[in-house]
């Protein structure tokens, strides 16, 4: 690795990216001569960037119906061209994460840009959020944990997922606040560094018109004291993905409770994986704990609107 970006790849680094299995890419390999590795002194198979690059299109390819023995017959410009073709007229989320995935692994931000354009032009931007990044985010999650990326791609592609929420909240900030009384408070405890999810959630709780402030990573909660000199009624949102871990979350919850909930009608919302811990032992009353972004907007955004 060189640079923090991952050049060499085994096979089975391969296999997990592009959900073909090691024994089909040796058949291709061996039939079709689509790929050709270099091998350790141990004749251990190593695949370059650009053999990872290439499967993904062939990949691609694949599964939109082209016959590998079809494929094998093209050139790489003839391959590059088709993938670009495939991207562009796909409707599938399936076919849109291949897509954005294969502009990671190229670091190629006019193909991330081409497809996400391509998404919007038939649905909406909470339709990208939820059905191709958020998959495409879990995934690269296994495929970093597996070393088949780098940090590099991982960082490449989240960012630019960051880029586009930042420009779909700048086009709402014109939009009139409903007549919701609480200010919704978005913020990620501290030492928790995930922030997609409260980034999203915050164009959504725009979307309909809600009134947010926006705190971002790491924040400890005894510096959330200071909002409420605002002498306003708040409703805290945050997702704990990492932090604080079940050793923590319970006391982290009480001190929460004590300093932010009690003597007022604050109250706090929970996503993330962490949250499991408390679900079978919720001791706060102004604590709601959500599995599922349909659940926590019917609930406190179209249930509001209704009403």
């Amino acid at each position: 690795m060189v640079d923090g970006v991952k050049k060499s790849f085994s096979i089975k680094n391969l296999e997990t990216i592009s959900g073909i299995k090691a024994h089909t890419i040796r058949i291709w390999e061996k039939r079709y001569k689509l790929l050709s590795p270099e091998r350790t002194d141990t004749n251990i198979r190593k695949y370059s960037l650009k053999s990872l690059k290439k499967l993904l299109s062939i990949t691609l390819l694949y599964k939109n119906g082209f016959k590998i023995s079809k494929i094998a017959e093209k050139s790489d410009k003839e391959i590059k061209s088709l993938v670009n073709e495939i991207s562009i007229k796909s409707h599938s989320e399936t076919k849109y994460i291949n897509s954005i995935k294969l502009s990671m692994i190229g670091f190629d931000t006019k193909l991330f840009n081409k497809t996400f354009d391509d998404i919007l032009s038939k649905h909406n931007f909470e339709f990208a959020y939820m059905k191709v990044f958020l998959p495409l985010m879990k995934e690269l999650g296994i495929l970093w944990q597996t070393d088949s990326i780098s940090t590099s791609h991982e960082h490449f592609i989240t960012n630019l997922i960051k880029q586009k929420i930042h420009v779909q909240t700048e086009s709402l900030k014109y939009k009139n606040w409903s007549n919701y009384n609480k200010t919704f408070v978005l913020f990620l405890p501290e030492n928790e560094f995930h922030e997609l999810s409260i980034l999203f959630l915050n164009y959504i709780l725009l979307l309909h018109g809600k009134k947010t402030i926006f705190l971002g990573q790491s924040i400890p909660s005894e510096d959330l004291v200071d909002i409420l000199s605002n002498d306003e009624e708040y409703h805290f949102l945050s997702f704990f993905t990492v932090e604080p871990n079940k050793n923590e979350i319970f006391n982290y919850m009480d001190n929460f409770e004590k300093n932010l909930l009690i003597g007022n009608n604050n109250e706090i919302s929970l996503f993330g994986p962490q949250i499991i811990t408390i679900k079978n032992d919720i001791r706060w009353e102004k604590v709601n704990l959500f599995f599922d972004l349909d659940e926590f907007k019917n609930q406190f955004l179209i249930k509001n609107e209704i009403s």
